[in-house]
């Protein structure tokens, strides 16, 4: 079985959506359902149809977090030893030797990446060019651009 890496903060949130669709989402879009068969005639009924569809979202998604739940390896960052590697968990910043601009990202599973929060999936390209390397190492990224240098500048446990 594949096992997922997430973090602890990454699987409550899973846990909080999959507590929504089941106490919230399931019971409304199942009222909804009664309500669209009272109407009458289903095959031209448009609120029983889409009622149904999003009954097949809301149970796919279910299903789809149960799953990664159930294989998911929860990584403590706090736990693990603090030797300066970049690893999964840790908040890493980083230089690009070009322009001198510097980014910070905190490697997550691939349920958690948001690139717009600066958490980036432990599969991306730039974390997995990370991986291993310490404060003071430089690594090449592949990007669409081209390869580009990175020098890591400063890995937190937090």
């Amino acid at each position: 079985m594949q096992r997922y890496p997430m973090t602890p903060e990454g699987k409550v949130a899973l846990e909080n959506e999959l507590n929504q669709l089941k106490s919230v989402e399931r019971p409304r879009i199942t009222q909804a359902i009664a309500e669209a068969r009272a109407h009458g005639d289903l095959k031209e009924n448009a609120e029983y149809h889409a009622a149904r569809e999003q009954q097949g979202f809301c149970e796919g998604r279910i299903q789809e977090i149960e799953g990664r739940l159930g294989a998911a390896q929860v990584v403590d960052i706090h736990q693990l030893p603090q030797d300066g590697r970049v690893i999964f968990g840790v908040t890493v910043t980083i230089a690009n030797l070009d322009t001198d601009e510097q980014s910070t990202y905190k490697i997550v599973g691939d349920d958690e990446a948001d690139f717009k929060i600066n958490k980036i999936s432990i599969n991306s390209p730039i974390a997995r060019g990370l991986i291993g390397k310490s404060e003071g190492d430089e690594a090449k990224i592949a990007t669409p651009q081209g390869e580009v240098e990175y020098e890591i500048v400063k890995v937190e446990y937090i």
